[in-house]
This record gives structure tokens, sequence and C-alpha cells, in this order.
């Protein structure tokens, strides 16, 4: 657990959605934040005006999680500007639509591409960041990963393999990185940001976000400000807590055992 109050936060893929609304709240409880960006340097630059309203210190750099070196430089300016680093928000992820029982709709690289930035980018981020949190001997890590992981649903065969797999690399680093560093996960279901709408379109995801709020037991689909308020959480609070998965679904999961009665 750390006191984000002067804290120095790297928060990846911080230009839109959950990473952004990550870095906000971040911000608000005046915690420096690395906010990073792999295309849209704009909307970097928005997110970081946004936070520097709090009063804090903001650095926008560009990288890809995927590329070790560029892990390893997210962790230099970091350490540059500040002489430290508290805690890693690894929100980087990608994926490619595409049906279970489409067999040949994915080829190899597909799957290389989405691994390397959903489970290789954050492992290298860990690594890049981990002597730094040592040395200070407090750090938390959070990875923003996805029920794809836990419960095999999900955009792609790709994606359900790139999340369990970090789940798994989450439990491991947990074990291994304590005392000084805690690492845990958060495990969003369906999240209302343009994600969706990218990929399978206005339409299709109307109808899904109806579903759920008809039948998930909270009726209810999270923001990026949901699973941010989550994170947050696990970096400043959530004592004696480390290698643990939480899910954000509003319930979805739970309709394994049968749809809910409504009075």
């Amino acid at each position: 657990m750390i006191d984000l109050d002067g804290a120095v936060v790297i928060v990846t893929g911080s230009a839109s959605g959950t990473g952004a609304a990550t870095a906000l709240c971040l911000a608000e409880k005046r915690a420096n934040v690395v906010i990073n960006y792999s295309r849209s340097k704009e909307k970097a630059e928005e997110v970081a005006s946004s936070c520097s309203k709090f009063g804090v210190e903001v650095l926008v750099q560009k990288a890809d999680v995927s590329n070790d070196g560029d892990c390893r430089l997210l962790a230099k300016v970091a350490l540059d500007k500040w002489g430290k680093i508290d805690g890693l928000v690894n929100n980087a992820g990608t994926t490619q639509f595409c049906p279970h029982y489409d067999l040949d709709g994915l080829s190899g690289e597909d799957f290389q591409r989405i691994y390397s930035v959903n489970t290789i980018g954050p492992f290298q981020m860990i690594r890049a960041v981990a002597p730094a949190m040592k040395e200070s001997g407090c750090g938390a890590v959070v990875n923003v990963s996805s029920v794809a992981g836990t419960q095999s649903i999900g955009s792609s065969l790709a994606y359900v393999g790139s999340k369990g797999a970090l789940n798994a690399i989450t439990v491991a680093l947990a074990r291994t990185l304590g005392p000084e560093i805690k690492v845990n996960a958060v495990c969003p279901g369906y999240i209302e940001s343009g994600w969706h709408r990218r990929g399978i379109g206005e339409k299709a995801t109307d109808r899904m976000v109806e579903a759920m709020k008809k039948t998930t037991p909270l009726q209810a689909i999270s923001t990026p400000k949901d699973i941010a308020d989550t994170v947050v959480w696990l970096l400043e609070g959530a004592p004696n807590i480390t290698g643990e998965l939480f899910t954000i679904d509003a319930g979805m999961g739970l309709l394994r055992g049968g749809l809910p009665a409504r009075q």
C-alpha cells in the first residue's frame, strides 16, 4: 500500500478509456503520473492537461509496451524526473475481434501480436520498474486484465489466452516480488467505451448492453471510472492483499448458475 500524495505512478495506455480515467483518479489523489500512449499524442496531452489541473506533475511519453526498450524508457523517464517509482498500472491492451468458432479467423501472427501487448508487455513493464520499487521497499502493481481470462469469453481466442496468461503471471509475480512489491489484477467485464463499438459496431454493442442491463444481478455495466476506482484502491489501500484477481462485471459471471429471479 502506498501513499498517493506525491507518489509516482506509470499508467500504460492512458490516452483514453480506463487508462485515462485511472490517471485522472490518481492526479486527484495528488499522485504524479506518467501518461503513456502508442498512437494518439494529442489525446494523451489532453489527459495530461486534465491531470495537471489537480496541481500535480505529469509526463507524457510515447512507448509501445511490446518493445522491451520502450518499457525501460518509461521507467527511466520517471526515475530521471522524480527519482522513484511507486506504482505501475499495466492498462495497455489490444485485440482482434473474431468469433471463437471461426478457427481460421486468427493467424499465428495475430496471437503473437496480441500476446506481445497484453501479456509480454506487462511483464516487461514490471521488470523495468521492479528494481526501483525494491529499493524503496514499497511498490504496487495493478494489471488490467479481463473476465476473458477467467471465464474464457471475449473478443477472440487470442485475447482470451493473453488475459488468462496475464492472470497467471500476476499470481506468480506476486509470490516472487513480495514483500516489497504487491501485484494484483482487475478483471473487468464489459466497459462502456469505444472498444466494442469499434470492434463489432454500434447496433451489436447496443444489443449486448441492453441484454446485460436486463440480466446481470446488478443490472448495470461498468464505466472506465468504475474500473479506475478499484485500480486506485489496490494501489493505495488493500492492505495485505497480493496475487488476487478482482472481477468487476456487475455479477455477470454469476449467470452461469442461471438467470436471477426478478420480483
